[in-house]
């Protein structure tokens, strides 16, 4: 079942390279006392993931968190080394969150996996964005396969 607006959000942990090294981090921290702007990518180093969707959160941060945004984070089904690497080679440091979710947990509990195993990619994620307010998704945006819209920066914007 696809998590909905006014759903709390599944606690499950995710991942993230810190200076002391990687860390766990459960959603429920994650947005316990925050509004934050979360996006999904089907995979860090994607063709639309790296051309488009990371670099919009990355260019919109400031005008993000100046529409009340505590918290903007990406997460995709790649470990923590990858999203880390993928967020610093397109500037994401101290702008972006990168999370990963390596088995997918999240992304199941949330109902957003997409099965691109007979492209050779496994299990992915949906392409999305959502605002959650101390847990409670307030907003959803999921791309229809293959689109790039709705789930952008600028559309968030406008929403805000």
């Amino acid at each position: 079942m696809t998590i909905k607006v006014g759903d709390k959000v599944p606690s499950v942990k995710l991942w993230q390279v810190t200076p002391e090294g990687v860390k766990d981090i459960t959603t429920d921290d994650l947005f316990r006392g925050k509004r934050v702007a979360l996006f999904a990518v089907p995979g860090a180093y994607t063709r639309t993931c790296s051309q488009r969707h990371l670099p919009s959160y990355v260019t919109n941060a400031a005008a993000l968190k100046g529409k009340g945004i505590d918290t903007v984070a990406c997460i995709a089904v790649n470990d923590a080394f990858v999203m880390d690497a993928w967020g610093k080679e397109h500037g994401a440091d101290g702008k972006i969150m990168m999370l990963g979710d390596g088995s997918a947990d999240f992304t199941r509990a949330v109902g957003l996996d997409l099965d691109r195993i007979s492209a050779g990619m496994g299990i992915r994620s949906q392409r999305y964005s959502m605002i959650v307010d101390n847990g409670i998704v307030t907003a959803l945006n999921v791309e229809q396969p293959g689109e790039y819209a709705v789930s952008s920066a600028e559309a968030m914007l406008e929403k805000l």
